[in-house]
């Protein structure tokens, strides 16, 4: 038994919850503000070095692991909360195929919010592939 009576299930319910709640939205909110451009510069070497194996360098996707210039990755319908959530304790497959994200180690929430600036970006300045592809 551990000293606090609930141990690690409320952080576990709170993860779970945020990903129902923001992974997949209404399509409200799509629109993408022009990010910090350090910000930025700061998510470009992030993804490159933890994202880019799977999502590619063009964000474009690989054998791997979906583009997140997909229409699916549009902020209203998954979110930054979904990215987030994604990297922490990663996603079960429910659009393609490639099976299960694993959390991926090693990111600060910096880092994290540094690669969702940086994505945006992207996604703002190239616009969405349909789904699906």
């Amino acid at each position: 038994m551990t000293d606090e009576p609930w141990g690690a299930k409320p952080l576990f319910m709170v993860a779970v919850l945020m990903l129902v709640v923001t992974a997949c939205g209404d399509g409200a909110g799509d629109e993408i503000i022009e990010q910090d451009p350090v910000l930025v510069a700061e998510g470009a070497d992030s993804y490159e070095a933890s994202c880019a194996e799977c999502h590619g360098s063009d964000l474009r996707g690989t054998e791997k692991g979906p583009s997140h210039l997909s229409i699916l990755y549009e902020p209203g319908h998954h979110g930054d909360g979904a990215f987030q959530i994604a990297v922490l304790i990663g996603a079960t497959a429910h659009h393609w195929d490639f099976g299960p994200m694993p959390p991926v180690e090693g990111l600060s929430e910096d880092d994290v919010e540094a690669i969702i600036a940086f994505v945006r970006q992207r996604q703002r300045e190239e616009g969405f592939e349909p789904y699906p592809p």
